[in-house]
């Protein structure tokens, strides 16, 4: 098994073990969490440079980071849930409207392209990136405040985006930076991909 698969299966392997520890724990498993949720995010971040310095990022590669990572910030929430009911059902409106929006990103590009998203976009790697301090401060301090609407109005930005590349997209690709990107490549112009914000 090569690194980058490694790293992968390190955050899958991880999502049963943070549910786990905020079901038997409750607020005292936010150490645990808060470590795993950082080495999660660097092993994501790493994943992507090594398997390009390798030369294997390939398609199945980049899709099943693409799923892991949904699954892990999944567990992440879930365990916020856990942990502290009252302030997630505080802000369900919000955190419903974003869980909308991904629904319907995977239902637009299995539609179209009978293949869930991998954009990778950068604004997605900034939404990624506001979702750790938004967990940071939910999970660390209990306390939703600006990280947790900073976060939220990001993710709505960075959704609107992925709407977008998906709906321009003249057919699947993984890795696309933004929605002007996935306009060039209907105009047929080649694009040149960031290589080290699409982890």
């Amino acid at each position: 098994m090569t690194i980058p698969y490694a790293l992968i299966l390190f955050r899958f392997l991880m999502v049963p073990i943070i549910v786990a520890l905020a079901y038997v724990m409750g607020p005292n498993a936010k150490i645990p969490i808060l470590i795993v949720m950082y080495l999660g995010l660097f092993s994501d971040i790493l994943d992507g440079i090594i398997a390009r310095k390798q030369n294997i990022s390939s398609e199945k590669l980049r899709r099943m980071d693409s799923q892991v990572d949904m699954l892990f910030w999944l567990s992440i929430g879930f365990a916020t849930w856990l942990m502290y009911p009252d302030l997630i059902s505080e802000n369900a409106a919000m955190i419903g409207s974003i869980i909308g929006l991904e629904l319907i990103c995977y239902g637009i590009s299995l539609i179209k392209f009978k293949k869930e998203t991998c954009t990778h976009a950068f604004l997605s790697k900034i939404w990624g990136l506001a979702l750790v301090m938004a967990f940071t401060s939910l999970i660390g301090f209990q306390y939703a405040g600006y990280p947790f609407t900073i976060a939220i109005v990001i993710g709505f930005i960075s959704y609107v985006d992925v709407i977008l590349i998906l709906l321009i997209l003249p057919k699947w690709a993984h890795d696309i930076p933004s929605s002007y990107h996935a306009y060039l490549i209907k105009k047929g112009i080649e694009i040149k991909r960031n290589q080290y914000l699409n982890g």
